[in-house]
């Protein structure tokens, strides 16, 4: 049952990275691919009616860590207190500089928000993918499960690291190039005209920086955590997740070649959903490595709630899962094909 649990976490956060990422890719893009107020209302409209309901997923990753193994959650955020404060900011004043953009029409104002829009979506995936990196590297959690760490010390891996260092540095900006490129198939394929043109321009250039990160970024983590790709040729669902990988890559360089941007942004969303569940797979059962040692572990068998828990959440999870996937779907199908900027005083 904590196996299951684990995957089913896992699973939620890779939803958000690959839903809540080509939105955050569109607002990293944003003040590149649009450069006139219509095109900008295009680019927001593109996400309008997503952004909000992709952020669910989060609140529904961070709920099920709630449930099934509070102590990860726990350590977590006393651990990454700041780290997580600068997210929350980053997320409010994302969400505001969207709602708030269109309200006067004053270029000042406007441009105030747009820089604050593309701002905290180039932040966010760079915290995000920081976060990811002090997993796969490492915390220092001590025998009472819990951990303190500076924003960063000296940027080594080593000694007492800070939750910024030269490896989660890397990981972040693996993250911001991922999530831009992700972005930027999302906006080929949702608008027309010179956005369109722009995004489709910056795509294949993106996917090749991607490739490169992957390769320098896959070294960077055996060098900090040599082990992590040792329980790769015992872990099935680790190999399935790196052939999800490479397919995914396939779809994206094919779509781009010929322009079909539906096949390439979905051939994305799998490059990232892989990639994250090779990670997985590869830390199992390990949810926070200790860098002090091994038997301070948190894991997904010691850190989890009792067995009744776990199957009282599955009975919920089993139910709610289904209707938002439903949601999602319902939700792209109605605003199917491309957007076009809406008039002044009607949205975005």
């Amino acid at each position: 049952m904590e196996m299951l649990w684990f995957w089913l976490v896992s699973v939620m956060v890779a939803i958000y990275v690959v839903m809540d990422g080509f939105d955050f890719g569109a607002g990293i893009l944003h003040l590149v691919v649009a450069k006139t107020n219509e095109e900008r209302r295009e680019v927001l409209g593109a996400i309008g009616p997503l952004w909000d309901g992709n952020e669910v997923w989060l609140l529904a990753g961070g709920g099920s860590m709630f449930l099934a193994f509070p102590k990860v959650l726990a350590s977590g955020f006393s651990g990454f207190y700041l780290a997580i404060w600068l997210v929350v900011w980053c997320l409010m004043l994302r969400g505001i500089s969207i709602e708030f953009r269109s309200h006067l029409q004053d270029g000042l104002w406007r441009h105030f928000w747009d820089g604050t829009f593309a701002l905290s979506s180039v932040l966010l995936p760079v915290l995000f993918g920081a976060a990811l990196g002090n997993v796969l590297r490492g915390v220092p959690v001590g025998a009472s499960g819990y951990f303190e760490m500076a924003l960063w010390t000296d940027f080594r891996t080593g000694g007492v690291p800070g939750i910024l260092d030269w490896y989660t540095v890397l990981i972040g900006v693996f993250a911001l190039v991922t999530v831009a490129a992700h972005g930027a198939l999302f906006l080929a394929w949702k608008t027309a005209g010179a956005v369109h043109e722009r995004a489709k321009g910056l795509a294949l250039g993106l996917w090749g920086a991607v490739l490169l990160l992957w390769i320098v970024a896959s070294y960077a983590t055996s060098v900090v955590n040599p082990g992590i790709f040792q329980r790769l040729p015992q872990a099935p669902l680790g190999w399935a997740a790196c052939l999800i990988v490479l397919a995914g890559l396939g779809l994206v360089f094919t779509g781009i070649k010929r322009e079909r941007f539906l096949l390439a942004f979905l051939g994305s969303g799998a490059f990232i959903l892989g990639l994250l569940a090779a990670s997985a797979a590869c830390v199992y059962p390990v949810m926070l490595r200790s860098t002090l040692g091994p038997q301070f572990d948190l894991t997904a068998l010691n850190a989890s709630v009792g067995r009744h828990g776990l199957q009282t959440g599955l009975v919920w999870w089993l139910i709610g899962f289904p209707i938002a996937l439903g949601y999602l779907a319902i939700l792209f199908r109605f605003h199917r094909g491309k957007v076009k900027a809406a008039g002044e005083g009607e949205g975005y």
